[in-house]
């Protein structure tokens, strides 16, 4: 699993920070001693996949570098109900004042994870992959995506800039015989070095499919809303036209459950892309016990 680049959470981290004290935490100040330390547990409340311990050992650090966190269970682990994620040690005043925002992103975070790792067992047998989409809560993408991964899943584009994805309402744009302009545009995005792959929607499999498997150089045939005869259909496609385990990669989404996951992978295809796993996924409850 690639590792989250802490350097580029810090700005969410100082801003949560920031949002939540203010000019200090009044009741902690009141309550308790300067000199005042103490020892909590961060416990898992329900079955969960942990994911941001290393964003809550980066948020006591930012907070109060007198604050240590040991870490029990790592990002991508299983916990159960009660389990031990980690001990915080240090200053009580300091612990008490971060133990929300601690809370919250490990809470989402591992929620997310939580939810993708659902998905993911739910296409064990089958050839399909579980990925996210561009469907994050603004400025948590790169947190959204972590966790995503440490559910099990992929990561799809991060944004408009690393991969090229031509949808139907571009492909609309190059009227009915589309394909000699298709094939033209797509030979130019294969030049643009920083690009991760090409993708182009389809929304019929008979009079569209066809057309773009013709074409060279498309790594992902995106199959939006389709049942899963059209999966079907469009796996036998692609397997005849161009041979069985090779580009371009077929992707369904939208409308993807829990219910129905299952069944769309047995179609046959490569990828699903999962808006839910981020966008819907409920935050799981942990807390901070002394």
């Amino acid at each position: 699993m690639k590792k989250l680049n802490i350097e580029q959470a810090l700005p969410l981290i100082k801003m949560a920070i920031k949002e939540d004290l203010g000019h200090g935490d009044v009741t902690s100040q009141l309550l308790f001693p300067k000199e005042a330390v103490d020892k909590a547990n961060i416990v898992s409340r329900e079955e969960i996949v942990v994911s941001g311990m290393d964003i809550a050992k980066e948020i006591l650090k930012c907070y109060d570098e007198r604050l240590k966190l040991t870490i029990r269970i790592n990002d991508g682990e299983r916990a159960h109900v009660g389990s031990k994620l980690g001990i915080i040690e240090g200053p009580m005043r300091s612990m008490l004042s971060t133990e929300r925002i601690i809370l919250n992103f490990l809470q989402r975070l591992s929620g997310i994870a939580t939810t993708t790792r659902k998905y993911v067992r739910a296409v064990q047998g089958t050839k399909a992959k579980i990925y996210d989409t561009r469907k994050t809560l603004p400025g948590w993408r790169i947190l959204e995506k972590y966790a995503v991964r440490c559910g099990g899943g992929y990561n799809h584009r991060f944004g408009l800039y690393d991969g090229i994805m031509i949808k139907d309402n571009h492909l609309a744009q190059l009227g009915r015989d589309f394909q000699a302009k298709l094939k033209k545009i797509i030979a130019e995005a294969k030049a643009i070095k920083h690009v991760k792959f090409i993708a182009v929607e389809v929304d019929h499999v008979d009079d569209q499919l066809n057309y773009v498997l013709e074409i060279p150089d498309i790594d992902i045939v995106l199959l939006d809303n389709m049942g899963q005869w059209q999966l079907k259909h469009a796996v036998e496609m692609r397997n005849a036209m161009c041979g069985k385990n090779k580009k371009p990669l077929l992707e369904a989404s939208g409308n993807i459950t829990l219910n129905n996951v299952s069944a769309i992978a047995q179609c046959g295809i490569d990828r699903i892309a999962v808006g839910a796993i981020t966008h819907s996924a409920t935050a799981v409850d942990i807390g901070l016990d002394r």
